[in-house]
């Protein structure tokens, strides 16, 4: 290894219990008690829990009315997903004033290279707690960092330094470390690897990397076997890899009710379709593949596809192609627990916008919808079409699940059918 390059150059920063922080940062009052971010309904989940609120037995991805039952004196939030995407912003910012290297894994946790700037900011411990500084700072949230020679030990440290601290994996220390871990700890040990493994006597990773790999593989597959066994030893060989572009951007909603009329569903996926094409118009990019995903009440997920001639970031066209494939589904009368609308292959929106010129309807008011939005905020404009009858709207203009209001477009029709 290069002298130059410091023996535990990458970091994993996770912002703590984040949803529910940026909810007790917004409301101080909530500081100290347990917080739990759920969408609500039936159907809800647990989004984020507040410290406190873990202490009740509450977890991420729990059905919400269980929370309530385990921790009835908890204060539950809706879902504020602008707000969270704007801190996540800001604490990507954070990053990359100390690394180009940076490589988001979600809106509250990236991997970073900081062998780079050793010589501007100091160790890569030194590094870790000035981030964790300006990210309490200027976010008024907390994070873990995790300083380790990879990613994965990087991970693994971050998630045992929570919350609030930092943990440093010393290369000469690396099982030291790992070994009296559970193998739970590994990437790819899930539930069922995990009983696989406990009737082999392997609980721990120490235990695991004293098993051959072809005892092993005898029991979990070659690959599967060759990638736990390496990591048990701390070899992860993977590099930071910087932002790359998304394969494509995505909004589905579960309701707390089945429905079954064509005139709803096809208002909910209007709906569906202006916060994509929101989202692809603030994020730069056009479409030319768009997706429809339905879930039916006894948990059949259907999909259906449509590649365009033409890449758009326009919500009318989106509207367009998922209406029609929904009412081209086969058989009578659906009772449909979730909805999805996916705009996939996505391309950069630079050479596309030439479209501008051409004075496109639909598209002039849209980015219309757009800048009042960004004035006035979300719900400020939005068609008549999503006021009407059975819409399910939530204060602030925001759908139920906090994303932005959708825009406008026209619906085709069977039978009333729809118009904005």
């Amino acid at each position: 290894m290069s002298a130059l390059r410091p023996a535990e150059p990458i970091l994993h920063v996770d912002l703590d219990a984040f949803y529910a922080s940026v909810e007790v940062h917004k409301e101080q009052s909530l500081a100290g008690r347990p917080v739990v971010v759920a969408g609500s309904g039936n159907r809800g989940v647990v989004l984020s829990a507040s410290y406190e609120a873990r202490r009740f037995g509450i977890e991420s991805a729990m059905p919400a009315m269980r929370a309530r039952r385990l921790a009835p004196q908890a204060i539950f939030v809706p879902p504020d997903f602008e707000s969270y995407r704007a801190y996540s912003n800001r604490f990507r910012e954070i990053l990359l004033a100390h690394t180009p290297l940076v490589e988001p894994i979600s809106l509250d946790e990236a991997f970073l290279d900081v062998a780079g700037a050793v010589r501007l900011f100091g160790s890569p411990p030194e590094i870790g707690a000035r981030i964790r500084s300006e990210v309490e700072g200027e976010l008024g949230v907390t994070c873990s960092v995790g300083v380790a020679p990879n990613k994965f030990l990087a991970k693994v440290a971050s998630t045992r330094a929570k919350p609030d601290g930092l943990l440093v994996v010393p290369a000469d220390a690396v099982s030291e470390f790992l070994d009296p871990l559970p193998v739970g700890a590994l990437w790819g040990a899930g539930e069922r690897t995990v009983q696989t493994l406990s009737r082999l006597g392997v609980r721990t990773i120490g235990e695991l990397a004293a098993l051959p790999v072809e005892v092993l593989s005898r029991v979990l597959g070659e690959a599967h076997a060759q990638t736990l066994s390496e990591l048990s030893r701390g070899a992860d060989g993977r590099s930071v890899v910087p932002y790359e572009a998304p394969k494509s951007i995505s909004h589905e909603e579960t309701f707390d009710r089945d429905l079954d009329d064509d005139e709803e569903i096809l208002r909910e996926l209007l709906g569906l379709s202006h916060r994509v094409g929101a989202r692809l118009r603030e994020d730069g990019y056009v479409a030319r593949t768009v997706v429809l995903k339905v879930r039916l009440a006894n948990f059949t997920t259907l999909t259906r596809s449509r590649t365009l001639p033409e890449a758009t970031d326009i919500a009318a066209h989106l509207y367009h192609v998922v209406a029609e494939l929904y009412l081209r589904l086969p058989g009578a009368r659906r009772r449909i627990r979730l909805l999805g609308v996916q705009a996939a292959g996505l391309q950069s929106a630079g050479a596309h916008q030439l479209a501008l010129l051409r004075g496109e309807r639909w598209g002039d008011l849209e980015r219309t919808v757009d800048r009042i939005e960004r004035r006035f905020g979300p719900g400020a404009a939005l068609p008549a079409t999503l006021l009407g009858p059975g819409t399910r709207r939530t204060p602030a203009g925001r759908t139920p699940d906090g994303g932005r209001t959708p825009g406008s477009g026209a619906a085709p029709r069977r039978g009333k059918g729809l118009q904005s």
